[in-house]
């Protein structure tokens, strides 16, 4: 295969994230074609054996086997770490094969975590239940109080792990602040950024290691397959992520990379309009439910209390935020069953909008203390603002209000 996109990495890497998420790392294979191609293979010939001891050595370049290499994936690979300003990207098999991915290919027992108390249900559960069944201590703290950062911090401390902004809480983290204290005492910091894609916030550009990503979410951004992806400096991803991923095999398959490819050419377009509407939603949220004692969690808003350092952090609000209604469950499922438009789904990122009830599906699995003690709400509903025009979103989300009695 030939680049003819890209071929100079030192122009390539002076583009915009909106062009290398249309251009960044495209081969095209002597026909030409301008789509990029899909190599559904597993395995590769070789011309003769001295060819095969070559690559296998790592002394010419070439595939081997497409748990290791696959050109579909070597272009979404080269196309996210582009968009991030990273060295080096490995993709994975799902946003949870690329959070442990990230993780266990650098913890050993006796190591220790500090990690963000509000993160996705699975995320939690890598905290909480698997390290420590690898002996790796983990401590959970608040991850808006700074100073407990550095507080938690032990001799034998070896990551920071967060989400910013969290799912389902919304809250914000200063990456600059907590990668600073990260690298100043030789710590990798390793920041879940699904809730925003490369083209609304860059974390290694306040200071992180190690970005991860369930490219399920906005970079496909239609639903249709699950991915992931894991970026770092080329040392780390080559001698610390690769052989974790090798021997262990979280792989994306090739087509679910290619659909992935075609979702970053119009990441963009998509994260911006819908952060646009998203906010627009939550402004008449917000005015709607004045003194409901309804709580709304939305970056975008100058009521959510780390708007000012969001705004910093990000070019766009995003397309997700949160509302806590005072009515419990039971007023939160009355205003899912009372939606015409927005449907009732788990999935976030999508260009649809979906609302659903954190508790009961996302974080059900955690129990009520657990749940409880990183702010999870039994009257919290999360959604996912899509790209349907946003008045039909307002107009259906008051009908379901009223209809839940807000």
């Amino acid at each position: 295969m030939k680049k003819t996109t890209g071929m100079n990495r030192a122009v390539t890497r002076t583009w915009r994230p909106a062009t290398q998420a249309v251009r960044g790392g495209t081969w095209r294979s002597e026909h030409g074609e301008t789509s990029e191609a899909l190599f559904l293979t597993s395995g590769y010939t070789y011309d003769d054996a001295a060819t095969v001891a070559a690559r296998f050595a790592g002394e010419a370049d070439g595939m081997t086997y497409s748990r290791l290499q696959n050109p579909t994936v070597a272009m979404l690979e080269e196309r996210i770490a582009l968009m991030e300003g990273a060295d080096a990207c490995r993709a994975q098999a799902s946003g949870m094969a690329a959070m442990t991915a990230a993780l266990l290919c650098q913890l050993s027992a006796g190591d220790h975590v500090v990690a963000a108390r509000a993160a996705f249900g699975s995320c939690r559960w890598l905290v909480d239940h698997l390290l420590p069944r690898f002996a790796i201590q983990t401590t959970v703290i608040d991850s808006a109080d700074d100073a407990a950062w550095e507080a938690a911090i032990r001799p034998n401390t070896k990551v920071f792990f967060f989400e910013s902004p969290a799912n389902p809480t919304l809250d914000v983290v200063d990456i600059a602040h907590v990668c600073g204290i990260a690298r100043a005492h030789g710590i990798t910091s390793v920041v879940d950024n699904a809730f925003c894609s490369p083209v609304l916030q860059r974390p290694m550009e306040f200071g992180a290691d190690v970005v991860a990503y369930s490219a399920t979410k906005l970079m496909d951004g239609q639903g249709r397959v699950l991915a992931g992806a894991v970026c770092g400096s080329e040392e780390w991803v080559n001698d610390v992520l690769l052989p974790f991923q090798r021997n262990t095999g979280p792989n994306i398959s090739p087509f679910n990379a290619w659909v992935v490819l075609k979702g970053l050419e119009t990441l963009s377009l998509r994260a911006h309009k819908q952060s646009e509407n998203a906010l627009k939603l939550g402004q008449f949220m917000e005015d709607r439910l004045a003194g409901s004692g309804t709580v709304m969690l939305h970056p975008g808003l100058a009521s959510h209390p780390r708007h000012a350092l969001a705004m910093r952090q990000m070019d766009a609000c995003g397309p997700i935020f949160s509302v806590v209604v005072p009515g419990g469950r039971v007023q939160a499922h009355a205003l899912l069953d009372a939606l015409e438009l927005i449907d009732i789904s788990n999935n976030i990122g999508d260009a649809r909008s979906l609302m659903c009830h954190p508790a009961s599906s996302t974080h059900a699995n955690m129990g009520a203390e657990a749940r409880a003690e990183m702010g999870v709400a039994e009257g919290m509903l999360r959604i996912n603002v899509g790209l349907e025009d946003p008045q039909d979103l307002i107009e259906d989300m008051d009908r379901a209000l009223a209809a839940a009695g807000l």
